[in-house]
């Protein structure tokens, strides 16, 4: 059984989340689904990023503790993967023992690697990112993302050896050209470390919130360094009893967005090496979902809540729009009104009419029996390729371009009723068998739409096979044209996407 272990990003609790963070969670949970499907063992990792300067100040202006602060919030964040109908295995909160232990022997073992030593720190730091920033990296003094002029510090800290992994991960991306996704960020990452790489600081002095340094308990551990190693540690406590670190290590995928590329894509790489690690198995660097051509972000202010979302148009609608709305990688601007136009026009009426039409004429035209046909229909290469094709896509992470490949059958499927005139059929005995064909392949043609459309749409595709008085058994061999089985009772079914009123929604 082959292995697939995802992963999001774990996310800052700075804020509660918008629906940029529910876009990761939700590209993640598309692609486990459709690995269940195909019976690999599969593992899924969320959860969020509780220390930092950030967190701490925010905690501090609430009149809070750092530690009741997060454990408040993260309820809101536990809450976002459930809202969208992401089924994770295992949520990790960095304050949680086990991560906390981990980190320490992580960091330990680097240091006793050889590959850590102590100086002074002394520059620009951006509370927003969490991140050291060189004086190029800013524009007009404040720092490109958050619009912020970062503060100046001076400490003693501890260092890691970046430098010295230049070319070991030079060689890395040269032998493995798939390594990060899109391969415009493969370049940007490659660029980036020819460019030369630069010692960074692994540990802050003076904070009392974070992960202590095992060999200096007046520093705690970088808070991106404690945040990527999340990674590994989920894997030694999720499952009481169980390590899961030779079932699922090193064939991990992160999802992540673009801001944090060089974290991932250059740092964490290192990282384990230094700590003898094997590197991830891929990277996937996705673009900005943007509003109004800005960055939907917590700092900007311009967030969307999707519980607002879920709560108008149902989780499944969010799902599709979310992925569908932009070429997943790219940057795109989205609009809520761009979700109303493809609820009604691609789930109302291409998907759900079509489940409505075919059950209608089953029940009205042959008494509810889905009729035994044998051989190829007039949609059978249709299915084919949805079978062949989405796989392919999905394995480079295109979720877009593989529900893209599903829609085409919808599609199809929409134009061969239009094409073979049901109604018309019905009217001529003499050209019953023909009639049987039709409604065959339509029932045939949703029953494998569903199947492929599990993963992006997990409430509805049962409903659709139940309509069609099918087996719910989503995996990827029911893809196949030809594994209707006919059964009796077919009733019109009930509206998949009722309407929704454009003046309730903008609401």
């Amino acid at each position: 059984m082959t292995s697939f272990y995802i992963t999001t990003p774990i996310y800052y609790v700075n804020s509660t989340p918008h629906i940029g963070h529910a876009y990761t969670t939700i590209a993640a949970d598309i692609l486990t689904r459709h690995h269940k499907q195909r019976g690999d063992e599969t593992f899924f990792l969320t959860g969020t990023d509780e220390h930092g300067s950030k967190v701490y100040r925010v905690a501090e202006e609430q009149g809070l503790d750092p530690k009741t602060y997060v454990d408040q919030i993260a309820e809101a964040w536990r809450e976002l993967p459930r809202l969208v109908d992401a089924d994770y295995d295992f949520f990790i909160r960095t304050t949680d023992e086990g991560h906390k232990r981990f980190v320490q022997e992580f960091i330990q073992r680097i240091y006793d690697n050889g590959y850590i030593y102590r100086d002074v720190y002394s520059g620009l730091y951006c509370v927003g990112c969490e991140e050291f920033k060189a004086e190029a990296e800013l524009v007009d003094g404040k720092c490109p993302i958050h619009g912020t002029v970062p503060e100046r510090i001076e400490e003693t800290n501890y260092f890691f050896k970046l430098s010295a992994f230049q070319q070991p991960l030079l060689e890395l991306y040269d032998a493995r050209p798939d390594f990060v996704l899109p391969r415009f960020r493969y370049n940007e990452a490659r660029s980036f470390i020819e460019g030369g790489l630069q010692d960074f600081s692994l540990s802050r002095a003076g904070h009392p919130w974070g992960v202590p340094v095992p060999w200096d308990d007046s520093q705690v551990v970088y808070v991106w360094v404690d945040a990527l190693i999340n990674y590994v540690s989920a894997l030694t406590y999720a499952r009481e009893g169980e390590d899961l670190r030779e079932k699922f290590w090193p064939e991990v995928r992160h999802l992540l967005a673009k801001d944090i590329l060089r974290f991932h894509c250059v740092f964490w790489p290192a990282l384990l090496l230094a700590a003898g690690y094997e590197v991830p198995k891929q990277l996937f660097v996705h673009g900005w979902l943007l509003l109004d051509d800005t960055k939907i972000s917590k700092s900007v202010g311009n967030v969307i809540d999707p519980l607002d979302l879920v709560d108008v148009y149902g989780s499944d609608a969010v799902r599709f729009w979310a992925v569908r709305a932009v070429s997943f990688g790219q940057d795109g601007n989205v609009t809520l009104d761009s979700l109303h136009e493809r609820y009604e026009r691609e789930l109302a009426n291409d998907l759900g009419n079509l489940v409505s039409r075919t059950t209608a004429m089953i029940a009205r035209y042959r008494d509810g029996r889905i009729p035994a046909i044998t051989g190829d229909g007039g949609v059978s290469d249709v299915i084919e390729a949805v079978k062949r094709e989405v796989p392919t896509r999905l394995d480079v992470f295109d979720v877009t371009g593989a529900v893209d490949v599903v829609w085409d059958l919808v599609r199809s499927l929409n134009k061969h009723v239009e094409q073979t005139k049901p109604w018309e059929l019905a009217k001529d005995e003499a050209r019953s068998a023909d009639l049987d064909r039709v409604l065959y392949d339509l029932a045939d043609g949703l029953r494998a739409a569903a199947v492929a459309l599990s993963a992006y749409l997990p409430r509805t595709a049962p409903l659709i096979l139940r309509a069609l008085g099918q087996s719910e058994d989503l995996a990827w061999e029911n893809v196949e044209p030809g594994r209707t089985v006919p059964v009796e009772g077919i009733e019109p079914a009930a509206p998949l996407f009722p309407r929704v009123d454009p003046q309730t929604a903008a609401a």
